[in-house]
């Protein structure tokens, strides 16, 4: 009798279908997928080609090195822009910012982060509220740049008058005289929580960064995000900014991540420099279930144009 396609096709479900009843039930179990790690975005911030110290690198430029190296986002520091710091936004200003959201939009890039400075350790209500106002302008900027976050810092006292002699002392400076670090940390949450309507309102998240200041230690950083109940803020991970032990405080403040900020120091740091595990800092942030972006930034003296895709290439290994 001739085979045709219908008898062919009725043998094979047939046979098929005593071998998986004559199998045992181990042997035709559904494949397990393999474990996979949350998903993270690696990005490169602007700062990893300018430290304040030589002439400005154009965003432009570092938005083209980034989407050479592959990377899917870029970070971009406030005061490495073609724009004043502290001026209101102008017409001129938001077309500046529309060309670099075009820019970035043509090279395959996100603007995952605007990084900005800001101090609201102020005892004087008048310099708090002009602090309220810059960060609420920052929001806007990051809006026209079509950017969910911005970095935001505690600021500081103060007290200590050179950044440089700042990091000699480790980041550490005495508090104003006349007052309490209590109050610090009073006009410090009083701040934010008066940026979290407009940030709101522009849907940008604020990312509070474990800086100098009342954020320098895990403790001061968990304080004010617990003292706020808002999903607009949550904290930052600088990886160098515990300058000491660094890996039991940085997972103390991963469950409260939203963005991470990588540092290396190819050449050596401009203020010190740390020998950083990123495997260890990978799985650590895995273990907290981070999936988020996590961006470069390239802290040492080499030249930026060996030294940050090197750098990017050592991230790319440990959160693969």
């Amino acid at each position: 009798m001739p085979l045709n396609r219908r008898s062919f096709l009725t043998s094979a479900l047939a046979g098929g279908a005593a071998l998986t009843l004559g199998a045992p039930a181990s042997a035709i179990a559904a494949p397990t997928a393999p474990a996979r790690r949350p998903r993270v975005k690696l990005g490169v911030a602007s700062y990893s080609y300018w430290h304040f110290k030589t002439t400005k690198v154009p965003i432009g430029a570092v938005i083209d090195r980034a989407a050479e190296l592959g990377a899917e986002g870029v970070d971009i520091l406030h005061r490495q822009m073609d724009l004043p710091e502290r001026d209101p936004l102008n017409a001129a200003g938001r077309a500046y910012l529309h060309g670099l959201k075009r820019h970035a939009f043509r090279r395959g890039l996100s603007i995952c982060c605007v990084s900005t400075h800001q101090s609201f350790v102020k005892a004087d209500a008048i310099e708090l509220t002009a602090e309220v106002a810059h960060t609420e302008k920052c929001i806007e900027l990051a809006y026209e740049l079509g950017c969910p976050s911005i970095r935001i810092n505690t600021g500081r006292w103060g007290t200590t008058k050179s950044f440089d002699q700042l990091m000699a002392d480790r980041g550490i400076e005495p508090v104003l005289p006349g007052h309490t670090e209590d109050e610090g940390f009073k006009w410090c949450i009083d701040g934010i929580t008066r940026c979290l309507k407009k940030a709101e309102q522009c849907g940008v998240v604020l990312a509070l960064e474990n800086h100098w200041g009342l954020a320098r230690t895990p403790e001061g950083l968990l304080r004010i995000l617990d003292a706020i109940k808002s999903p607009w803020l949550g904290g930052l991970m600088d990886t160098g900014n515990f300058l000491e032990d660094p890996y039991p405080k940085l997972e103390a403040i991963a469950p409260r991540t939203v963005y991470v900020q990588a540092k290396t120091y190819p050449g050596g740091g401009e203020w010190y420099t740390l020998d950083l595990d990123y495997a260890r800092i990978a799985a650590l942030l895995e273990r907290a279930g981070y999936t988020g972006w996590v961006s470069l930034e390239m802290e040492g003296k080499e030249d930026p144009a060996t030294a940050v895709p090197k750098s990017f290439a050592e991230l790319r290994r440990a959160f693969g």
